[in-house]
């Protein structure tokens, strides 16, 4: 189970995409939400990472999957998957969002570019 201080249920979650990527324009193939703080980043498949970034700069170490149908929680310090609880809704990207995404972002050659 993740501790009580890296894991915020009552925050929601900052957005419905990686806040880093929508801002300058980039794009994803999954997206992870910050437990402690609700912040949306793209996973370590992504080209630039933003998730495993947000753990750095922040110190936030336990991830959620921001998919639809998935409620796995990662914690960056041990590198496993963890226990956690329900999230303040909503606990995934709408369902129509495309992956990769965002809509109109994402290169032909996107297959390229993830890790």
């Amino acid at each position: 189970m993740a501790e009580p201080t890296a894991v915020n249920p009552s925050i929601p979650p900052s957005g419905t995409g990686c806040a880093e990527c929508l801002a300058a324009g980039g794009w994803w193939v999954h997206l992870r939400r910050c437990a402690a703080c609700g912040h949306i980043g793209c996973c370590d498949s992504s080209p630039m990472r933003h998730a495993s970034g947000h753990f750095a700069a922040s110190g936030h170490p336990v991830m959620q999957s921001f998919e639809p149908g998935e409620e796995w929680f990662w914690d960056f310090r041990t590198g496993a998957v963890v226990e956690g609880p329900v999230l303040a809704p909503p606990t995934s990207r709408p369902a129509d969002q495309p992956v990769p995404g965002p809509a109109g972002a994402v290169p032909p050659d996107w297959r390229r570019h993830v890790r």
